[in-house]
């Protein structure tokens, strides 16, 4: 039987064949140069030439971290649904602003969970309730601290929403008038800022006029003034304890699908005397923060609410997600917007990552 053998020249040279060609260099290693008088990738060859030429830099001094104040003492519960957020008795609210101003931030915006909820949330400007008493502990202990309270009935009413119900609705100009009793309540015992969260009409001007023939003409109004219905406050009504026992806010909040309505909102807290607006949520209305800075020309802030925060924890935990990454990410997203303060729960964590500890 005849075996067929293959050529040598298949594999390799045979004596008196012919020399094989080198190996093939890389188009790169042969091509010229191309004649580029801009190269873009200059500026981004090393951290250092990447960090002179940053355009949006944060710093812990604009962030304000938020705190959710109750009754007792000793008290330290943290919110399911956001790791790292606790309901604080006013001792340990104490003790968690005096850490997030040796971090390096500058302010915190507290909330109240009151030990009893009624019809009219009365509990809202009552003297001895968790914010009131938060705000003058905090002072007190950590004078340069700067202490924005949130003024809204949510949390106080029995019922959930942000007002006086009359007849299953929610009467506007009534609620105003509680709303100013609560912010004077806050500034007496002595808030820097007050935070309309609710949404009414008109309720900044009323504001405004009864701090200033109080003698409050020093405390400033940071106003909610863009806030949207929106599906991102789950956690935040854990954390609060101020879901609304029927229907929803969707008569007072604004609709997620409107830029021009917002623009009017601000205009109008504008002309009634706010010194700082505000967009909530964050993430999601980056749009809506470049115009209202645009447009407003004020100090503006922006929330990046509890469903944001929640979003990133939970990811970080499933490991789809690093956390410290994407936590700086976003803080510069709504940054870049035009947010000059950024209220976050990753307030402390971020101070800590910029100061690279």
């Amino acid at each position: 039987m005849s075996t067929r053998m293959t050529p040598a020249s298949s594999f390799g040279p045979a004596s008196g064949g012919p020399t094989p060609s080198a190996p093939a260099q890389p188009a790169a290693a042969n091509s010229a140069a191309l004649n580029l008088r801009r190269r873009p990738r200059r500026l981004r060859r090393t951290a250092a030439i990447r960090a002179l030429v940053r355009e949006t830099r944060l710093s812990a001094d604009m962030f304000i971290y938020p705190l959710f104040v109750c009754t007792g003492s000793g008290q330290r519960r943290e919110v399911s649904s956001m790791p790292g957020v606790f309901q604080l008795s006013v001792d340990e609210a104490v003790r968690e602003a005096a850490a997030a101003r040796a971090d390096g931030i500058q302010g915190v915006l507290l909330f109240g969970l009151p030990e009893k909820k009624d019809d009219t949330g009365s509990a809202a400007f009552d003297a001895e309730a968790p914010v009131q008493a938060a705000t003058r502990a905090i002072k007190q202990a950590v004078p340069d601290l700067l202490v924005i309270t949130d003024v809204c009935l949510c949390e106080y009413t029995s019922h959930g929403h942000c007002g006086l119900l009359v007849d299953g609705e929610i009467a506007n100009d009534a609620t105003v008038e509680q709303l100013v009793r609560a912010a004077l309540s806050h500034a007496a015992a002595g808030a820097d800022i007050v935070a309309p969260s609710d949404m009414m009409d008109g309720r900044i001007g009323r504001i405004r006029e009864a701090l200033d023939q109080a003698g409050f003409s020093e405390v400033a109004i940071m106003s909610y003034a863009a806030k949207y219905c929106s599906a991102f406050y789950g956690p935040f009504r854990e954390a609060a304890d101020s879901a609304p026992a029927f229907g929803d806010r969707r008569s007072h909040q604004m609709d997620p699908a409107n830029v021009d309505e917002a623009l009017r909102e601000v205009q109008l807290d504008v002309d009634e005397g706010a010194d700082i607006v505000m967009v909530k949520p964050a993430l999601p209305y980056l749009d809506v923060i470049a115009r209202v800075k645009a447009m407003s020309g004020l100090p503006t802030a922006a929330y990046q609410v509890s469903g944001e925060y929640a979003m990133l924890k939970a990811a970080a935990r499933n490991g789809w997600i690093d956390e410290p990454r994407a936590m700086m990410e976003t803080l510069t997203a709504i940054h870049r917007a035009g947010a000059d303060i950024i209220i976050t729960y990753y307030a402390r964590e971020a101070a800590r990552v910029l100061r690279g500890s």
